[in-house]
């Protein structure tokens, strides 16, 4: 069989999705990944074919003709859920077209049986029907908040532009499933349809090993671990790039690990470490029990942490769910809100909602003290 496979957007999306390539590669299938060039280093030490073809994503750029609806906004709404809401009603736009005719030629050379695309690329759904294979998206972030019938209007612009049927059902945009990789029960996609499951290993990385600093932490108190992910830093610099900024206030990142920091040296009764993600920080004048990081391989650490503080993406979530880790979500755009909200509602952690360094602190402080959210005996029924 030949799969073809999409990934825009964070690094998180294709790590999402090599576990399940590396299982269909191991089973003897040809799979080719078509991405952008900034993306081709999640994939580079697997057994896949490559194709870095696709131009660089930038989800902004699909809602920059819809900006005028946000002078509309109430004052009671975020301005930053409302661009997630332009974005997802448009992911399907024009701006669609040349990522369609890259992807479409070098699907019509491979000849896929199934594609397997990111939930953002319209172009993969475009593509396999115009081939008459069935595809199906893989886990993100962005498939879980995708509501169809917003994307349905303009997607069936693009079927009449290419010649293909119009679609009166808004699920055409999935007509075989979904993949997802945690149970149908603590689903965090409201809208989609039935799925096809698969569990994530720790070793997503191949060869991810923890440095030599972590096995010297103590281990006779609570080890607390807290990382802002990547997609926001990526976000915030293609913003800084746009000769004309989008009229959104986004969150500053720095100004998220400086309240981070200021928490964990708060926490004195803990270990804490805090992932950058390569983002400038100030860190003179920490306490010792406080231990600062770009990055390291975070489903291997998180085997040995007691409460995770996370921005929230759901790849951090589920890593977190996995090892029955509990979840402090500190969230700031995209899917992460809706994401925290449901932490909170299954009872896998609790939502950060003052920013301050005393708001996280208080929160890791009653997620710490409570047993329920935990890896205790009560509690494996949630572990994925």
């Amino acid at each position: 069989m030949r799969v073809l496979c999409t990934t825009l957007g964070s690094p998180s999306h294709g790590r999402a999705q090599l576990p399940l390539l590396r299982a269909l590669a191991e089973a003897g299938h040809q799979v080719l990944v078509v991405t952008t060039d900034a993306l081709v280093p999640v994939f580079r030490d697997d057994d896949v074919r490559m194709n870095a073809a696709l131009p660089e994503f930038d989800p902004m750029a699909a809602v920059i003709p819809y900006l005028a609806e946000l002078q509309e906004v109430p004052d009671s709404t975020e301005p930053s859920d409302v661009l997630t809401r332009l974005l997802m009603r448009n992911v399907a736009g024009p701006h669609v077209k040349p990522h369609l005719d890259v992807l479409l030629s070098i699907a019509r050379e491979f000849r896929p049986d199934l594609i397997l695309r990111d939930g953002m690329d319209m172009g993969a759904v475009l593509t396999a029907e115009l081939l008459g294979v069935p595809q199906l998206p893989t886990p993100s972030g962005f498939s879980n908040i995708l509501d169809p019938a917003e994307v349905l209007p303009q997607l069936n612009e693009r079927r009449e532009e290419l010649g293909l049927p119009v679609r009166d059902d808004p699920l055409s945009v999935v007509p075989h499933g979904r993949f997802d990789y945690v149970p149908s029960a603590f689903s965090f996609a409201r809208h989609l349809p039935r799925t096809w499951s698969y569990r994530q290993t720790v070793d997503v990385e191949r060869g991810g090993v923890l440095p030599e600093w972590v096995t010297a932490l103590p281990t006779d108190r609570p080890l607390v671990y807290a990382g802002i992910g990547t997609a926001l830093p990526q976000v915030r610099a293609r913003m800084a790039e746009r000769t004309a900024p989008l009229p959104v206030k986004m969150p500053d990142t720095t100004e998220s690990l400086r309240a981070i920091l200021g928490a964990a040296a708060e926490l004195d009764d803990c270990t804490v470490v805090v992932s950058t993600s390569g983002i400038p920080v100030d860190t003179e004048g920490l306490p010792g029990h406080v231990h600062v990081t770009e990055r390291l391989p975070q489903p291997l650490l998180l085997e040995s942490v007691d409460l995770f503080v996370t921005h929230g993406g759901f790849n951090s979530i589920r890593e977190a769910m996995r090892t029955g880790t509990p979840l402090a979500v500190l969230p700031h755009f995209g899917d992460q809100p809706a994401n925290a909200e449901r932490v909170a509602e299954l009872g896998l952690g609790r939502h950060i909602t003052d920013r301050g360094a005393a708001g996280i602190a208080e929160v890791c402080r009653k997620l710490l003290a409570d047993p329920g959210p935990g890896r205790g005996p009560g509690r494996p029924s949630w572990r994925c």
